[in-house]
């Protein structure tokens, strides 16, 4: 990347995406200040105490609060936007939350970055914005159309964005919870052997957002392209990684999820552009020409396929234990190695 000296602001920087951030630029000539936006005091005291850096100043504050943005983002280039409730169930239960910090927090550090003249600003989106059928989904959807129209009319900061499937090894996710069936001797519970994800890294999660950093324009939208694996072949790879064997039990479709991810729709798919490893979909910057919405069609659209884990590469078992085995996760909690507590 061009940019040199610089002050970087990480939203919801306590989580693990902005661990693997500071991983990366902590000792790199980038950013002379990274600062961690978050309400979590405990994992921010955590974090001083790990690093033990002067580059990083923590700010407590909540994206629902834009007075609380205003003070951390002062004097601020660039902004990493990673914070939100992000676990389907807790959303579907309280929904409103979702979207107080999902679309309208989105919509405070958008706001406080142009005021304070930032140069940029990536939001972070999943894939369950595409095509949403929960909540959680549902109101990233709406963050992405907030980041994108706002991004229309900014002079002076760049918004775009990026989507990505589920993290490997991510807090809440169901490779620790297979792994900790497999230690205890337990059943692994599977919902559905033939549903199928995207299979990701947290490095691959950040690479995402340089290329962003780097390529994006108003209202970009960036897609990495990933392989994807059955959760059935996922089980039967942590096995073979555990080395133990494990009885499977099939608990059924929980309410809220899909057999397979969507990472770009049709619609998106055919003005997508290819830059090797990513997709990039511009903004639609159609005016308030309502007839171009509801009256003008495209016949192209029949010919294109969305971007989903059913129709993406697919690995084996023997493919997704190789994945598995390089991740900080399964390194230190399986293969105990020693690996650093914050990418984990």
């Amino acid at each position: 990347m061009k940019i040199e000296n610089k002050v970087l602001l990480l939203s919801g920087g306590t989580g693990s995406f902005g661990s693997a951030v500071l991983n990366r630029f902590l000792h790199s000539n980038h950013f002379k200040e990274i600062r961690i936006f978050s309400r979590d005091e405990k994992k921010q005291d955590d974090m001083r105490i790990q690093y033990k850096s002067d580059k990083l100043k923590f700010y407590i504050g909540d994206v629902r609060d834009r007075t609380s943005i205003d003070r951390a983002m002062k004097g601020v280039d660039y902004v990493f936007h990673a914070a939100a409730l992000k676990q389907v169930p807790s959303c579907e239960f309280f929904p409103l939350e979702a979207t107080k910090t999902n679309v309208l927090g989105t919509q405070n550090v958008i706001d406080s970055a142009a005021a304070h003249e930032v140069q940029k600003v990536i939001c972070l989106s999943t894939d369950k914005a595409a095509y949403p059928i929960n909540a959680m989904g549902i109101s990233k959807a709406l963050m992405e159309k907030v980041a994108v129209a706002t991004a229309r009319d900014l002079p002076k900061t760049t918004v775009c964005l990026t989507r990505y499937g589920n993290v490997m090894a991510s807090r809440g996710s169901v490779i620790p919870l297979f792994v900790n069936q497999i230690k205890q001797g337990l059943p692994i519970t599977i919902t559905d052997p033939n549903m199928t994800r995207f299979l990701m890294s947290l490095d691959e999660a950040v690479e995402l957002v340089l290329f962003a950093f780097e390529h994006g324009r108003p209202g970009d939208l960036f897609v990495n392209k990933a392989p994807a694996g059955t959760i059935g072949d996922l089980a039967d790879a942590l096995q073979r990684v555990c080395g133990k064997s494990a009885d499977v039990r099939i608990i059924g479709t929980r309410h809220g999820e899909k057999l397979f991810e969507t990472l770009c729709t049709r619609e998106e798919m055919m003005k997508a552009e290819d830059m090797g490893n990513f997709y990039r979909v511009p903004a639609d910057n159609r005016d308030l020409n309502y007839a171009q919405y509801f009256s003008e069609g495209s016949a192209e659209l029949n010919e294109v396929q969305d971007y989903n884990s059913h129709n993406t590469e697919q690995l084996d078992v023997s493919g997704i234990e190789k994945l598995l085995r390089k991740l900080p996760y399964i390194r230190k909690e399986v293969l105990g190695e020693a690996v650093d507590a914050f990418l984990v």
